[in-house]
């Protein structure tokens, strides 16, 4: 015997609001994690180079030993990834019980402060499972107890945290960009969608080469790097999952909004140094609005607002 709709929705919501606690972990500790493979990978080239500048004086054994003796970073660094350590606070190192990681809950109860040091926690936390139990609930809703409803919550979950990372960081992982295209093809050949492969295939491969195109125009022109090859990758997962002729109206969307917030940032003086805002987090938006609405629905809002 099924479960009504409301409380597939609610359920769906509950799941949300625990993957949005786990999305809260991510944001924070794969950019970390990605730093640490890249200072173990300088070391590492380092430490070749510095071997072979002994070998080619003469004196291998001496440099060897010294080596093989003095451990490097990537080996004297204790654990860290996802799982390993556990929470603590920023401010004061005070591991985090498992009853004050109850998502939203324990931050209401807590005060939005640390239970130990009382320093403030960033309300970016209970934010970010708020949205994205409301983005599980929205697809349960909409889509019902199917393996559509399943996909589009991972595509949310994805998104979230990329528009975090890469507004925190500007970086957008490949460790998430890659998959999420992916499962975009995939979830079209599955029919968990209703976009056909060609058009996810298509997509994909419109969404990087028409932003690649647009990289290089740039920096041909300037001399200066416009975006990443991060945002690329977003955006053909987004033309995996929506097809290419969703492209134009995501990236419209993307666009008006990103200029709009760097025009309030710039008068606000908010922007940072050099004077530019991640282009993640507004594709990742337009992403998540063409889900709710369609990606026709936003074409018909752009080219209204517009006057056309």
């Amino acid at each position: 015997m099924g479960f009504e709709p409301w409380m597939e929705a609610a359920l769906f919501g509950l799941a949300g609001l625990m993957i949005g606690s786990f999305l809260n972990v991510v944001i924070h500790r794969l950019p970390r994690m990605m730093e640490r493979q890249w200072a173990a990978e300088c070391e590492d080239y380092l430490q070749s180079q510095r071997d072979g500048a002994a070998t080619a004086a003469g004196a291998a054994a001496g440099a060897g030993a010294a080596a093989h003796a003095a451990p490097t970073m990537a080996a004297a660094a204790e654990p860290f990834n996802l799982w390993t350590p556990r929470s603590r606070c920023p401010s004061c190192g005070r591991e985090v019980r498992w009853h004050e990681n109850i998502p939203v809950l324990s931050y209401l109860w807590l005060g939005g402060r640390c239970a130990g040091c009382k320093a403030r926690i960033s309300p970016r936390y209970p934010a970010v499972e708020i949205a994205t139990g409301l983005l599980f609930w929205f697809c349960a809703r909409h889509w019902g107890a199917t393996p559509t409803a399943a996909a589009l919550c991972a595509f949310s979950a994805a998104l979230v945290a990329l528009a975090c990372i890469d507004w925190d960081t500007t970086l957008l992982p490949d460790d998430i960009t890659l998959p999420l295209l992916w499962a975009g093809v995939l979830a079209s050949a599955f029919q968990w969608i209703q976009v056909p492969l060609f058009a996810s295939v298509a997509g994909a491969a419109a969404g990087y080469l028409s932003l690649w195109a647009v990289y290089w125009a740039f920096k041909l022109a300037t001399g200066k790097e416009g975006m990443g090859y991060g945002d690329f990758k977003l955006f053909a997962a987004l033309g995996a999952w929506f097809g290419w002729q969703a492209l134009v109206p995501i990236i419209l969307m993307a666009s008006v909004i990103g200029a709009l917030v760097g025009i309030g940032m710039k008068f606000s003086k908010g922007l940072r140094e050099g004077g530019y805002i991640p282009f993640g987090p507004f594709l990742a938006g337009a992403g998540l609005v063409a889900m709710l609405f369609g990606p026709d629905s936003v074409m018909r809002s752009i080219l209204g607002a517009l006057g056309l």
